[in-house]
């Protein structure tokens, strides 16, 4: 790996540290020559202290190192983008991250769309929306629509209109996400399942 240490006066580059897995930004911090290879030794992110002037293991203190999974370099050899699997709370604060926010999954707009799907839920009887009634009719109704959306996404999966197969595959997710919720569980319950299962 070619890195250009050289580029700053001070022989630092920054290394951006990410999740291997919910792949959130955790922090940032700086390294020399020294620090990514006692990183790489170690397996242990270490970075170079600009305060103490001195290298720092993260989690030398606390506990909560960050296990190394990868590392990458961008195209002008002076960033470091570091993959790790984190053993506690990232910040000093406690918190995750050094942004004050959850490391946890995100799966982009169907997180988006499991939130609307909880709001609705606690409105209860004030929300008159589509979601909001089908909660109010109970775990059957709830199941039986997800079997309905079951049984068209496969009829469609079955004809050539790839537009009506993207539709009916749609409202299948859309009530399942409902069905879910239902039961008590999300998207991330269902990925630590299928994490269990991958070998």
């Amino acid at each position: 790996m070619k890195i250009n240490f050289n580029k700053n006066q001070d022989g630092l580059v920054p290394a951006i540290i990410q999740d291997a897995n919910t792949k959130n930004v955790l922090m940032l911090g700086y390294m020399n020559k020294v620090a990514l290879e006692k990183t790489q030794e170690t397996e242990k992110v270490t970075f170079f202290s600009r305060s103490k002037q001195r290298l720092w293991t993260k989690g030398e203190e606390s506990g909560n190192f960050l296990n190394l999974v990868d590392i990458k370099n961008d195209c002008d050899n002076d960033t470091l983008l570091i993959s790790v699997n984190p053993v506690g709370p990232t910040c000093h604060t406690g918190s995750d991250t050094c942004w004050n926010e959850e490391n946890s999954s995100n799966f982009g707009f169907l997180s988006q769309l499991e939130k609307v799907i909880e709001q609705r839920r606690s409105a209860g009887s004030s929300d008159t929306s589509y979601v909001a009634s089908l909660f109010e009719k109970g775990i059957n109704k709830i199941a039986q629509k997800v079997g309905e959306e079951a049984i068209e996404t496969v009829i469609e999966a079955k004809d050539d209109n790839d537009e009506l197969f993207l539709y009916e595959s749609a409202d299948l997710l859309f009530h399942y996400l409902i069905l879910l919720q239902a039961k008590g569980f999300t998207l991330k319950d269902i990925e630590s399942e299928l994490k269990k299962r991958h070998k």
